[in-house]
């Protein structure tokens, strides 16, 4: 007894079989005869053959995808396809990343998942615009550029601008190599960068329209101020440590006069104290006022310990008592309205006054009701000091320690550490401090120094989202959003955002294109000046600013038309645009055409409120549109048990490891970058996603299986061109015809899953695919016919026809995801040789209409539920050894079944292939002769056709039942008179190579 080794392949997992394919497709005998047998047929059996290999162990799969990249010109492929003459463009924004570190797992799934939509457009006939670019200015990038040099702090700002641009360029070079090894397509000849002389020129001719527009503005006024980095920044720019402990204090404000309405209840006899609670006493020396909520309840209470009386919040009372470890008595309530035109003593500056005012920031949800206001140091307590016209000096320099107006005591102290202790003490020997005690609660910090901030009033550039954001607003709307949740969180970003803080006091970036009249301050900028800037910068680059003298970068004509007299009057601006500004101009720079808008901005989730959201407001303000039509926003990476990734723990994950090993490659094995590719476009990108080496590991099993299925397709069209050897639709198979069918619907959901970025739908997709029909279903069925029939027999070119197209359109549908392996598989193609077009300069998925047959399924899958009836009944029993008996009553299931046999009883049928067993016998009623121990299954099989208006339940009967005749030695079916001979269609097929 002998077999043919071959199972389908995404059944076989086990590394036995894994092995056993490697090897290749040949006989294996159990027993003398079958050995003699062996020898005697062997070469007479069309087994698959193919130098496609099953697995590319170790080294190889980086090694091929490399050659592969050089044989299929991966590096060609973008200039190739924007010479194509046609009307459909595509375009994807590329959104900076910054150029400050090495590539890391967050650029594979970004830019991965940018390659894939953008390969998929390409393959479609697209002419597809992808410019990559980096984003090159900021602190980041010069912090780190100075931790590299000795005496940094010495260093112009020349020298910095330099140090900060060669760490920059370095930065950009390690990235671009990692991203084209990852296979990303892109025009990486013309990449943008923003330090670019004329992306510099363009970011100021944007900056200048939204500043002639009255959108950009100069004001003195509170901002997110980094202590650590010296410079303003945006609210785009923190990050929050959910556990900061600041020192809280409750302190008193002793009652100075009391409010008109309440003098009935204070009298004057007894001293009343307001009662404040605030986080950051460092504050206390710039209060100028204490604010309270109108519309809420307060009361009078007594001390029952000290006699002391209070005002606070009536909702605050016990809750306060209690952290004060005492009880009070409440002598009265009134409402917060109440409180009006009463003033309070500073609690440590003598003779300094602190009205009681009306504000609606004021909560109940802690504290005491009552709001302590230092309008340099808040931005509701900013606007409450506006309104009432109170100061709002700043106490606090630029790095974070006060000044010599905050009075000898507190001099040149760290607001944030000795600072605060000195103004605790301060209150202590006033007697105003009740309570002192660690809070712990979400504080926001420099995303970069990762040092905590404060609010500082100083003067500043700012955007005036308040009057773009409605307009913004009602843009975004009209964008298309993925996924669709994401829009929200962006509209109530935009809400919440009432101003831009755009100035930021470094020297490594952008310059604001503003001069300053030396006595007055008064700042000068017009279409002259600006004009006369960006001229030079274009040139020049940004660096002109710092070198070159002001009488260079400032006409006299300039000066004249703005009322000056002398140039020699004005001194260049020192503050540069925040960077997000830099990359939220991008538009005007990389976008083409009259329209400058891009089809998708593609990136992750901070972006909502870092460059999705900047280059919206800069395109609104600048030009009242979107710069985008679609948006689609991805989650962040994150370790396999969903973990931040960390050095210290171990779990971060170097995609150059991934791709070519680790030092060990037991432990870091090469994966090469398909399995990169394959990881992201199977993930859900939408929401976090995971990596680790049991997510990478199943990855390559998963591109092992689909290897094996291409493999076994590969081999089975040696000798076939589909040119002149493909059967036509109407002749081949019903089976045939059923798989087509199949294809066509494949390749339609593919495509509107790619066309919804919804690339894990895809993998889904194919995965289902390949392992359900094709390996599991068609492969199985087919074998004798590939193997068995004369090699140009219609029956053999029919299924592979299919083979063929199958394989094609496969190929096709993973391609944007795993390029190597598609371009790897057309190299193999034995009837392509001499065409090396490669994927994707030949098109997207050709699945031809004319093979939808919703008809067809009832047939193919009635005979695949009377199959399963059959295989259930013999107990995993070899379907060869039995022959089957199916009894339909006479109706529309026997008359499909009769379709694929027309004979009663038959070996060679389409439906005994179904079947798989070796003789099938078709029946409209049960055989008056049955064996006693005849095992008859019944079943019922619902027909639904033409949309539901033909519904039939037809009922059958399986009889299994053992064969009688003898294997063949050569298909090894039970079809043969005897062991010794073969059976007819051997004989037959024999005959025909010219021997018995």
């Amino acid at each position: 007894m002998f077999r043919v080794r071959w199972a389908p392949p995404l059944a076989r997992v086990g590394l036995r079989a894994r092995v056993g394919l490697a090897r290749g497709w040949a006989y294996s005998a159990t027993s003398e005869d079958d050995s003699r047998q062996d020898s005697q047929y062997r070469d007479t059996v069309l087994l698959p053959r193919s130098r496609f290999p099953a697995q590319l162990p170790g080294r190889l799969q980086p090694e091929t995808e490399l050659e592969t990249q050089q044989k299929c010109g991966f590096s060609e492929l973008y200039s190739w396809q924007r010479q194509r003459k046609t009307k459909q463009e595509f375009c994807l924004h590329d959104g900076p990343p910054y150029a400050n570190g090495d590539p890391h797992v967050g650029h594979a799934l970004n830019k991965i998942l940018k390659d894939i939509t953008n390969r998929f457009y390409v393959m479609r006939g697209y002419k597809v615009h992808y410019v990559p670019g980096w984003d090159c200015h900021g602190l980041p990038i010069e912090l780190k550029a100075l931790s590299e040099v000795k005496g940094a702090e010495n260093l112009s700002p020349t020298e910095i601008r330099q140090r900060a641009r060669e760490f920059a360029e370095r930065a950009i070079e390690k990235q671009k190599s990692a991203f084209i090894r990852w296979g990303i397509m892109a025009d990486w000849a013309n990449c943008y960068r923003t330090f670019d002389p004329k992306y510099e020129a363009n970011q100021l001719r944007v900056f200048y329209k939204m500043y002639d527009k009255g959108y950009i503005y100069q004001d003195y006024k509170p901002v997110f101020w980094s202590p650590s980095a010296k410079t303003a920044l945006a609210e785009a720019e923190l990050e929050y440590n959910e556990q900061h402990v600041s020192r809280s204090v409750y302190m008193k404000f002793p009652l100075l006069k009391s409010p008109p309405k309440l003098t009935s209840v204070i009298d004057g006899s007894t001293p009343v104290s307001v009662l404040v609670w605030t986080t950051q006493p460092w504050t206390v020396p710039a209060n100028q006022a204490v604010c309270y909520m109108p519309d809420s309840a307060y009361a009078i209470v007594k001390c029952t310990t000290t006699g002391e009386r209070f005002i606070l919040a009536a909702d605050r009372v016990e809750s306060t008592a209690a952290v004060l470890d005492t009880q009070f008595e409440v002598m009265s309530t009134c409402k917060g309205a109440d409180l009006a035109d009463g003033s309070c003593a500073h609690p440590t500056i003598p003779g300094r006054v602190s009205p009681l005012l009306p504000a609606s920031h004021v909560t109940m949800a802690k504290g005491t009701g009552l709001v302590h206001t230092a309008p340099a140091h808040g931005m509701e307590d900013y606007s409450v000091a506006s309104h009432h016209q109170l100061p709002t000096d700043c106490l606090v320099d630029e790095g974070g320690f006060f000044t010599e107006a905050a009075g000898p005591e507190l001099q040149n102290k760290n607001v944030l550490e000795e600072g605060n202790e000195a103004v605790i003490q301060m209150l202590r020997a006033a007697r105003s401090l009740l309570k002192e005690e660690k809070f712990v609660h979400s504080y926001p910090y420099d995303w970069r120094t990762k040092k905590p901030m404060i609010i500082r009033a100083s003067k500043q550039w700012f955007v005036n989202t308040a009057s773009v954001k409605a307009t913004a607003q009602e843009v975004l709307k009209k964008v298309k959003v993925i996924p669709t949740s994401a829009v929200n969180r962006m509209l109530e970003m935009l809400d919440r955002r009432t101003f831009w803080c755009i100035s930021r006091q470094r020297c490594w970036g952008v310059p604001i294109p503003v001069f300053y009249q030396k006595n007055t301050g008064d700042c000068l900028i017009n279409s002259e000046t600006i004009t006369d800037v960006i001229k030079i910068v274009e040139q020049q680059g940004t660096d002109a600013w710092w070198t070159l003298p002001i009488e260079q970068l400032l006409s006299k004509e300039a000066v004249a038309k703005a009322g000056g007299h002398d140039v020699s009057d004005y001194v260049k601006g020192q503050d540069v645009l925040d960077i997000w500004f830099d990359s939220g101009t991008s538009w005007a720079h990389v976008l083409e055409g009259a329209e400058q808008r891009a089809d998708t901005y593609l990136e992750g989730k901070d972006q909502l409120g870092g460059w999705f959201q900047s280059s919206l407001l800069t395109s609104v303000a600048a030009r009242k549109k979107a710069p985008y039509k679609t948006l689609v926003v991805h989650g962040f990476t994150l370790g396999e048990k969903g973990e931040k990734m960390s050095k210290s723990i171990g779990n971060v994950v170097d995609p150059d490891v991934v791709i070519n090993g680790g030092e060990d490659h037991s432990k870091d094995p090469p994966y090469g970058a398909d399995v990169l590719r394959w990881w992201v476009a199977e993930s859900n990108v939408f929401n976090e996603v995971l990596i680790g080496p049991v997510v990478l590991n199943a990855a390559r099993d998963d591109i092992n299986k689909l290897r094996n299925t291409l493999r076994f397709m590969l081999g089975n069209m040696a000798g076939f061109n589909p040119e002149t050897d493909s059967i036509p639709t109407s002749e081949m198979y019903i089976v045939d015809q059923y798989m087509l069918h199949l294809l066509q619907n494949y390749g339609s959901k593919v495509t509107e899953a790619y066309k919804e970025y919804d690339y894990s739908k895809v993998v889904r997709l194919l995965q289902a695919f390949c392992s359900r029909n094709l390996s599991n279903f068609y492969f199985s069925i087919i074998k004798d016919r590939l193997y068995c029939e004369e090699e140009k027999d219609p029956k053999r070119r029919s299924c592979q026809t299919v083979l063929a197209e199958a394989l094609d359109v496969v190929v096709r549908s993973f391609a944007p995801i795993l390029p190597h392996l598609a371009e790897e598989v057309f190299q193999h193609l034995p009837y392509k040789k001499g065409k090396a077009d490669g994927v994707f300069r030949t098109g997207w998925i050709n699945a031809s209409s004319a093979w939808k047959k919703p008809g067809i399924e009832e047939a193919i899958e009635g005979a695949c539920a009377i199959r399963d009836s059959f295989l259930g009944s013999i107990s995993g029993q070899k379907a060869l050894e039995y022959e089957v008996v199916i009894v339909i009553e006479p109706g529309l299931l026997f008359e499909l079944m009769e379709a694929l046999q027309a004979e009663e009883t038959s070996s060679v049928s389409q439906l005994n292939e179904i079947m798989m067993a070796s003789q099938t016998t078709l029946l409209s009623e049960l055989p008056k002769e049955m064996p006693a121990d005849a095992n008859i299954i019944k079943g019922t099989f619902l027909i639904n056709l033409e949309g539901g208006d033909i519904r039939e339940e037809s009922s059958y009967e399986v009889i299994a039942l053992p064969i009688a005749k003898a294997k063949c030695p050569r298909c090894r079916r039970h079809t043969s008179d005897s062991s010794s001979t073969l059976c007819p269609r051997c004989l037959k097929v024999m005959a025909g190579k010219g021997s018995a």
